[in-house]
């Protein structure tokens, strides 16, 4: 429980009752690789720290091709938000790309986080907040930006994930081919 006691005294410092409230709150679960933490269809439930491990959020098109969203690697979050806020069932898969240890916080142990303890709704809004501007930013590269600069993007944003994800994964990410993500990376190398 230390790394995320750590990561909410990054935004606000967290007295002894507001630690015990969130050590109380939520559920540690090992994670095997290749398992989902969500699929599409189903409502998501959780909103999920990751302790160790790494994750990819991705939809499916009706080609059945993969589409990754977003990675979320230790002391990060992930979740459907959409699906979580509004109990929908998602259109998307929350998929472990390693063996992972997360933490998981429910909506409803959420909404007690945020009556009771209001620094836990101030903690969330900013990570939302850096969210939000995260897919911002992501979305304004995808259609202004070449693949180069999403890819010099992507090792900017993920330093510590660019030599843990296979090939096939990035690319999907940058929405390029492998093939093509090879030759960027080489074509990168010779700069």
């Amino acid at each position: 429980m230390e790394n995320i006691i750590n990561h909410f005294e990054k935004y606000l410092p967290l007295n002894d009752e507001e630690k015990q409230a969130l050590m109380s709150r939520v559920t540690e679960r090992k994670i095997k690789r290749r398992q989902f933490l969500l699929q599409e269809g189903d409502v998501c439930k959780y909103f999920t720290y990751v302790q160790s491990g790494c994750f990819k959020m991705y939809g499916v098109d009706d080609k059945g091709v993969e589409h990754n969203l977003v990675f979320a690697a230790e002391d990060d979050w992930i979740s459907d938000i959409g699906s979580l806020h509004k109990e929908l069932p998602s259109k998307l898969f929350i998929e472990a790309i390693e063996p992972s240890v997360v933490l998981q916080i429910s909506k409803g142990d959420l909404w007690y986080l945020y009556s009771n303890h209001p620094k836990f709704d101030r903690n969330f809004r900013v990570i939302m907040e850096d969210k939000y501007i995260e897919l911002q930013n992501r979305l304004l590269q995808a259609f202004s930006s070449t693949a180069l600069d999403r890819y010099d993007r992507f090792i900017t944003q993920y330093p510590h994930l660019a030599n843990r994800l296979p090939n096939t994964q990035i690319a999907s990410y940058l929405g390029v081919t492998p093939e093509f993500l090879s030759k960027i990376k080489n074509d990168r190398f010779k700069k």
